[in-house]
């Protein structure tokens, strides 16, 4: 394997003797300048890779001294948030709790109010009951005190009718029982 890559060598190097014998004096110069170009065009290459191996290597230094300044400054920041954070949540548990326990005492209250509304409901209708029958017995009363009075008003008329008639004849009971002025 090692003599077919002289042979290319040699033959490669035979050809381009070839060639250079061939060519006219003027194309020397421009394949000398073809050369001397490709030559520095390496190394403008070979120096920018250098630079940007430099950048490279100064932009992770900063990285690295950028990440800790972060780290350090937004240590006390991460756990004062933290704290924050904390202290959110216990008063939002807070709220919760009391939320739910003034619920359930609007229920009971609620419940309560129903209760007492239904008794006095209850209460009024038993009222509205006992009125009515004590209206009807004032009602019983009161048509039986007027008839008891209208009787004794009849009876004594009638009493006085017949008194007068014995002492007076011609004066009627209405005379007597008509109510007096004065």
């Amino acid at each position: 394997m090692m003599q077919i890559s002289l042979h290319a060598i040699s033959y490669a190097a035979s050809a381009r003797a070839a060639v250079a014998m061939q060519a006219p004096a003027g194309r020397d110069a421009l394949m000398v300048a073809a050369d001397v170009s490709v030559v520095v065009i390496a190394v403008a290459v070979v120096v920018l890779a250098w630079n940007l191996t430099a950048v490279l290597v100064r932009a992770n230094r900063l990285m690295a001294e950028l990440r800790r300044s972060v780290s350090q400054n937004l240590g006390p920041v991460s756990d004062r948030a933290r704290a924050i954070s904390d202290n959110v949540e216990f008063i939002t548990d807070a709220l919760r709790t009391d939320v739910q326990r003034l619920n359930a005492s609007v229920r009971a209250l609620t419940d309560r109010l129903q209760q007492a509304s239904d008794r006095m409901e209850e209460r009024i209708e038993e009222f509205n009951a006992l009125m009515e029958v004590v209206q009807t017995e004032a009602e019983h009363i009161f048509i039986d005190t007027a008839s008891t009075v209208r009787g004794v008003r009849e009876g004594a008329r009638s009493i006085a009718v017949s008194g007068r008639r014995d002492e007076a004849p011609g004066t009627e009971a209405a005379d007597v029982l008509a109510p007096r002025d004065g």
